[in-house]
């Protein structure tokens, strides 16, 4: 006799605030999980890139080296390396391990926004105000980016990478997306200056985020407004948003202190979150749980689901 499958559990969203870290980095401009989610990273003010073990709220290293304020950071598929950019101007590549820079990418007009790897992490991609997307060859000893893409007309806000594609947010109002396996530029114009622009975890959207107080999701391929969400507030701040583990709902940061949470299909306000008093500045959602870093001021604040019980020892 055979049971029924059990029914897939509905999707549960991060309400419980298990930690809040004082990160002594100034303010944080950025958080963002390494690959698996074990880790994070946080960008401060004060030039430092801090790797944290956020459950546990254990601080794992300090790299120094930049000569600004830390804006975006991202960690490698193999965790082994780092990437950065600030308002020094500089793209630096770190050894995880021993804390030490590797490279230094300079080229850059004004201060670097957004940071990501390639999939085999073998080159950087760097966004800028001075409105260039700026392709390192990690292996290389080359001073100068292996590509320039200048198609944008203002600053560069947000950079995203799949296997194949780029997606780019800029202050002209447009998300530019580029096909390297065709050769293509797709452009969407939404009109208000961009703060952030993600992936569907499908690879199907794209959610934009815009000084207007709206996200909306986008077809990836053929631009087609799929939904729009309002509620909160983002009229001077770039900040982040993304989608939830398993594309749910639609998370972003707000200039009130909150982080706001909608049904991707409905469009329904979900949740509203209260951090802090001041600007959400950043956010990461863990890849694959509902776990939400929230970054404002000089913290970040650790949320999971109300059912989350910590494991002895990471309390």
């Amino acid at each position: 006799m055979s049971f029924p499958e059990p029914k897939p559990r509905g999707p549960v969203l991060p309400q419980k605030r298990l930690k809040t870290l004082d990160c002594g980095q100034g303010a944080v401009r950025a958080v963002r999980f390494n690959v698996d989610g074990n880790y994070c990273l946080t960008c401060g003010s004060d030039k430092t890139l801090k790797l944290w073990n956020p459950l546990r709220g254990t601080l794992l290293r300090t790299y120094s080296g930049h000569g600004y304020e830390v804006l975006d950071a991202a960690g490698s598929f193999d965790n082994s390396n780092l990437c950065s950019g600030g308002g020094d101007k500089a793209v630096v590549l770190w050894d995880v391990a021993s804390g030490q820079v590797v490279r230094k990418f300079r080229g850059h007009a004004g201060k670097v926004n957004t940071v990501q790897f390639n999939e085999e992490a073998t080159v950087i991609l760097s966004g800028s105000i001075d409105s260039t997307i700026r392709c390192w060859d990690c292996r290389s000893r080359r001073p100068d980016p292996v590509q320039k893409l200048d198609e944008a007309k203002d600053g560069v806000s947000s950079v995203k990478v799949s296997d194949h594609e780029v997606l780019a947010g800029s202050v002209d109002g447009r998300v530019r997306r580029y096909d390297l396996r065709m050769g293509q530029l797709f452009s969407d114009y939404v009109g208000s200056p961009i703060t952030c622009t993600c992936f569907s975890r499908d690879g199907q959207c794209t959610l934009v985020s815009s000084l207007d107080s709206t996200l909306r999701l986008l077809d990836k391929d053929t631009g087609e407004l799929l939904g729009e969400y309002t509620g909160h507030k983002n009229q001077e701040y770039k900040l982040d948003c993304c989608l939830s583990e398993r594309d749910t709902h639609v998370v972003s940061c707000s200039e009130d202190g909150k982080v706001f949470f909608w049904d991707l299909v409905e469009g329904a306000l979900a949740l509203a979150l209260q951090v802090g008093p001041g600007v959400v500045q950043s956010l990461a959602y863990h890849p694959t749980e509902p776990c939400l870093l929230a970054a404002t001021g000089g913290s970040i604040h650790c949320w999971r689901e109300e059912a989350y019980e910590p494991e002895s020892g990471t309390g």
